[in-house]
């Protein structure tokens, strides 16, 4: 609560800054423009009534003098005709003076170069001087009633904005891993609907995650308590033999060390579930995925030409870089191959693909294997067919790596016996 006050605070100092700013910036723009424009008017005025006596009166020193109220009477201003020996006889020039509370515009104009004289026209501007200024006023006061309006208005907004955001975080911390349900953004804003989908997305990675988990302990459970129980067994069949000769008891240990040997593949197991669970924080990096995976194909061909088998590559990119978790993608394309080679029987072959396809990288692996069984979970934790000597736990860990890099595995059985493995690898994601 007190990060979300925080957070409205520092948004509305932000806004009252720029705002205050922004006030300032126009109310001296536009005034500067209205003094401007109107001292302009004004000097234009003067050059006007200038022109005008230098043109009508020859005399124009003495008429000044006779009609000196006059011009003050008719055209509002004062004329004299005076040297200005510090201005070097510069062409037409305006100054605007303030004297006892009264300001002042005034037209220097040149009269005669020999005397180095000028025509000099005064206007009082006292009352436009201070029309500007009530402007400035009142441009300024609209600015700040308008800034007070804003702030006011960006609260409720903002109140408006945290509320959902409220409502959202309470929902997600009610959750727990026993009851982890979905956000509905029926009772949000419509501009939530994409964080809700977002997060709802989250959860479903979430469940599934602990969902996984949940059955690889079970699973780990089951299958060590499997060869404990041969272990008791046989121990006990022993220990209640009468004749408990040399050849029982060396059979009884024969037949424990067998039951360890599982117990070691199964810990090998979890042990490299864990290692898997570590490279998915390992760090993206930028690599050329295909020479990468020629890498992976070369060594295994060496372990397929010691079982007789053959690997053929069809590589129809030759190359392609992207930002990838080596370590995952290494662990899917290994056990790819692994049960290819596996189930493949000597003198086949295996065959290897990589191609881009709707803007998704796919590797294929096929083998002349027996095939998957139907109705059996390939991806769930110690499944095995009966014919496999593994733990059942490759494929587990080829799923979860696929889901860290955002990718895509499945199998399938060919038409005319063995497994398609494929890997579909998004482009646009990395």
């Amino acid at each position: 609560m007190l990060y979300r006050r925080s957070l409205r605070v520092n948004f509305l100092l932000k806004l009252v800054v720029a705002m205050a700013t922004l006030v300032l910036i126009t109310s001296s723009s536009l005034y500067i423009y209205l003094k401007l424009s109107a001292n302009y008017e004004l000097e234009k005025s003067l050059e006007e009534q200038a022109n005008y006596l230098l043109k009508n009166y020859y005399e124009l020193d003495r008429t000044i003098k006779s009609q000196k109220q006059i011009l003050k009477s008719t055209l509002d201003i004062e004329a004299r005709i005076e040297r200005a020996p510090y201005m070097h006889y510069k062409p037409k020039f305006f100054r605007i003076i303030k004297e006892s509370k009264k300001y002042f515009i005034q037209g220097f104009f040149p009269y005669n170069f020999q005397t180095q004289t000028y025509l000099i026209l005064t206007k009082d501007i006292t009352r436009q001087v201070h029309l500007q200024k009530k402007v400035y006023k009142a441009v300024v006061f609209t600015n700040i009633a308008s800034l007070i309006f804003i702030i006011i208005y960006a609260f409720f907004i903002s109140k408006m904005l945290i509320k959902p955001i409220t409502l959202v975080s309470k929902k997600i911390a009610k959750m727990n891993e026993q009851k982890l349900n979905k956000i509905d953004s029926k009772k949000l804003p419509i501009e939530f609907e994409p964080l809700v989908k977002s997060i709802n997305q989250l959860i479903a990675k979430v469940e599934s995650f602990i969902k996984y988990k949940k059955d690889l302990f079970i699973g780990a459970a089951h299958e060590l308590k499997t060869p404990l129980a041969v272990m008791k067994t046989k121990s006990q069949v022993a220990l209640l033999k009468k004749d408990k000769n040399i050849d029982t008891l060396t059979q009884a240990i024969k037949q424990n060390i067998e039951s360890v040997n599982n117990l070691n593949a199964i810990i090998e197991s979890i042990l490299a579930f864990g290692r898997a669970e570590g490279a998915q924080f390992e760090e993206a990096k930028k690599i050329d995925i295909i020479r990468y995976f020629e890498a992976i194909l070369d060594e295994f061909e060496i372990i397929a030409i010691k079982e007789e088998k053959f690997i053929a590559r069809k590589i129809f990119i030759k190359s392609f870089e992207i930002k990838i978790q080596p370590l995952l993608f290494r662990q899917i394309i290994q056990n790819f191959l692994q049960n290819a080679l596996r189930f493949t029987k000597k003198g086949d072959r295996i065959y290897a693909s990589a191609f881009v396809c709707n803007n998704n990288l796919v590797i294929r692996i096929k083998d002349k294997g027996e095939g998957l069984p139907k109705d059996f979970d390939i991806f769930a934790p110690f499944k095995r067919s009966k014919s496999s000597p593994g733990t059942g736990l490759g494929l587990f860990l080829a799923k979860n790596a696929a889901d860290s890099l955002g990718a895509k595995i499945g199998l399938k059985n060919r038409k005319y016996g063995g497994v398609i493995a494929t890997f579909i690898l998004p482009i646009s994601t990395h």
